[in-house]
């Protein structure tokens, strides 16, 4: 082996040499160093082993001067022997225990120590067995130190069985929508954006990561005009938002709020629904599909549910058509698609849950009468995660569950959850365990409540307290874990966890409130004029401060006010009894005593003057009146002997 591994050796330098010559260059630079690994580790344990048996030995020369300082002390006071051995035997057996300990001791060192020694103190304390295990002062007894550890994983695994610790309520903002009552939530998959939409017919839009702690949006536009919002949903990229509104034509704005597509409207006039190109009456909800970014639903009260393609704004794409129990037509309150997009669901007046196959339109796949009470609205349905369970929030105050393979019969009903609004929501936790919902309540009757259940249970396992109005709209973003409400007095708050919660109201909290800018209106631009006259020169400005407080008592200069008036007035302005037109006429009218009832004697109240001293219309008409022929008056006499008119001679 030797002699082959020469010829190798002496082959590649040969050639190394061949190659370095032709190159025209010495070497290929110097060989890089070799180490033995082996001789490395070997020298490593010995230098261990030694430094061990060093602290071996100072640790025996420790027990035996302890030792010695115990058998004089001992020699004071007898000690009895064990039961059937002497003195003499038991310390022998002492000093073999000892030794057979020491040297147990020595033999575990050398094959387990690697290291510098402990410190004396430390390695007296529980023999060598304990060495790498008591760090710090002794512990108390009946303790050990796995407890705290056991403890800490045991407080985990609570943690992890237990949802209501999952639950991000710790901390809140208040976003300010308006006064009126937040009837729509969206956020974005990414959860950058969140964007609101009320009674107000208002749709603001917030940006966490560009908004400060002042929270104001960065956008409010009305997109349906006089139509309260219904519905609002970004699609799974993001990229677009569906609004619903009161009217008959959805829309779809892209992320700045800028129009994409509104959706046709339906000839009212035709009887059949299917046959017209779009809703005909006010929509009541409307959601994207979760697989395809380009389709999304909507239902209205022309009995309808109508699914559209974001690239055909002229039809819609297919139409569900919910009937009751005797084949007539139903109005739909809510709908939504499975988390797979296969089926869709509607919530109906009459209290029915039905269920189409996405691709088949006429025949629905799961039907459930009388679901909830017939004649409410119900409000919302939300299918869970894994998709098994779909959850009904009714106008009957109730909160149900249904298992989508037993569609008969509810899995649990929750009740006595009031609601006011046709659009209460209703969803699940992100690890599935829990189901969210708000309550209502009437103004001055209590406060609002977010209540939360257990899904397998549907025992209530949380609730927190929103505000003294109804929490209508409720959200729980899977990626943030943060939680959205939307209030019936125009308040839209977040609930976050600084530890369990991720971005969103965080990165908006820790930014300071951007100091307005105060406009100075009472600076005057500095004119630099070189070459003028002196005369009309002005004076160099050496500072503004000065020349500020100057302009400010200027009343010029700073705009100031006019003073109330006091007493009769001046220069035109009225000072009684407040100062304005409207209040010196309501005195003077007051002060009138006169009686206008009588329209004849008010006039005639003016007659004597206007004869003696005419000045209106007398003068005016003076060369061209006529002069005045009255009839005679005559007395009573002559109409007594006056022959009556029917007794005169016609001629």
């Amino acid at each position: 082996m030797d002699s082959g591994e020469d010829k190798n050796s002496c082959g590649t330098s040969d050639k190394d040499a061949d190659i370095a010559s032709v190159m025209g260059f010495s070497g290929f630079g110097k060989k890089a160093r070799t180490f033995d690994f082996d001789a490395i580790f070997e020298q490593t344990r010995r230098t261990a082993i030694e430094r061990s048996q060093k602290a071996l030995e100072e640790r025996e020369m420790e027990n035996m001067q302890q030792m010695s300082a115990g058998s004089s002390q001992s020699s004071k006071a007898p000690v009895q022997p064990r039961r059937g051995m002497s003195a003499p035997s038991a310390s022998r057996g002492q000093e073999s225990d000892s030794e057979s300990s020491s040297g147990s001791e020595d033999e575990d060192s050398e094959e387990e120590q690697i290291g510098p020694p402990l410190p004396p103190a430390m390695a007296t304390r529980g023999g060598a067995d304990n060495e790498e295990e008591f760090v710090g002062p002794p512990l108390p007894p009946g303790y050990t130190e796995n407890d705290d550890d056991e403890d800490d994983e045991a407080q985990d695994d609570d943690d992890d069985d237990n949802p209501v610790k999952r639950i991000p309520d710790t901390h809140e903002i208040t976003l300010q929508h308006g006064t009126k009552t937040v009837s729509a939530l969206g956020l974005d998959p990414s959860g950058a954006r969140l964007v609101t939409g009320g009674y107000d017919y208002d749709v603001r839009f917030w940006d966490f990561a560009g908004m400060d702690a002042s929270l104001q949006a960065f956008r409010s536009l009305q997109p349906c005009e006089c139509h309260q919002i219904r519905s609002l949903q970004y699609s799974i990229t993001g990229d677009v938002l569906l609004v619903v509104a009161g009217n008959a034509q959805a829309k779809v704005l892209d992320r700045d709020g800028f129009q994409v597509l509104e959706c046709m409207k339906g000839d009212q006039y035709i009887v059949d629904m299917a046959n017209t190109k779009g809703h005909t009456a006010m929509l009541n909800g409307g959601c994207w599909h979760p697989k395809v970014k380009e389709e999304f639903l909507t239902c209205s009260n022309d009995g309808t549910v109508r699914t559209w393609d974001i690239n055909n704004e002229k039809k819609h794409k297919s139409v569900f058509k919910p009937r009751s129990m005797q084949g007539k037509k139903v109005t739909p309150t809510c709908c939504t698609y499975s988390r797979d997009g296969k089926m869709i669901a509607a919530g109906c007046q009459d209290g029915t849950i039905q269920i189409w196959d996405r691709n088949l339109s006429v025949h629905t796949k799961f039907h459930c009468r009388q679901a909830h009470t017939p004649g409410s609205d119900t409000s919302c349905l939300s299918f869970s995660y894994d998709g098994t369970v779909l959850a009904s929030r009714g106008g009957d105050d109730t909160l149900k569950t249904w298992d989508i393979r037993n569609f008969k019969k509810p899995l649990n009903v929750a009740t006595g959850l009031s609601t006011f609004f046709p659009m209460t929501d209703c969803c699940f936790s992100p690890d599935d365990k829990l189901l969210m919902t708000g309550t209502s309540v009437k103004k001055g009757e209590g406060n609002g409540k977010l209540v939360f259940f257990d899904r397998y249970t549907f025992q209530k396992s949380y609730e927190i307290e929103v505000a003294n109005s109804s929490v209508v709209r409720c959200l729980w973003h899977p990626k943030l874990n943060q939680i959205m409400v939307g209030t019936g007095n125009g308040l839209a708050k977040v609930y976050y966890d600084p530890v369990k919660s991720q971005r969103g109201a965080k990165l908006c909290v820790v930014k300071s409130r951007g100091k307005e800018k105060m406009a100075e209106t009472l600076t005057q631009d500095y004119i630099i004029t070189p070459h003028a006259l002196p005369m009309f020169r002005e004076a160099r400005q050496r500072s503004t401060r000065k020349q500020l407080e100057k302009d400010r008592l200027d009343p010029v200069k700073s705009h100031k006010p006019e003073p109330p008036v006091s007493g009769p007035g001046r220069g035109g302005r009225v000072g009684t009894h407040g100062g304005t037109l409207s209040s010196f006429i309501v005195k003077n009218i007051a002060l009138d005593k006169t009686d206008d009832s009588n329209a004849r004697e008010a006039i005639l109240r003016h007659a004597q003057e206007a004869s003696e001293n005419p000045y209106w219309v007398a003068p005016a008409y003076a060369r061209t009146q006529p002069e005045m022929i009255f009839a005679e008056v005559e007395s009573e006499d002559e109409e007594a002997n006056k022959e009556p008119e029917w007794k005169k001679r016609k001629i």
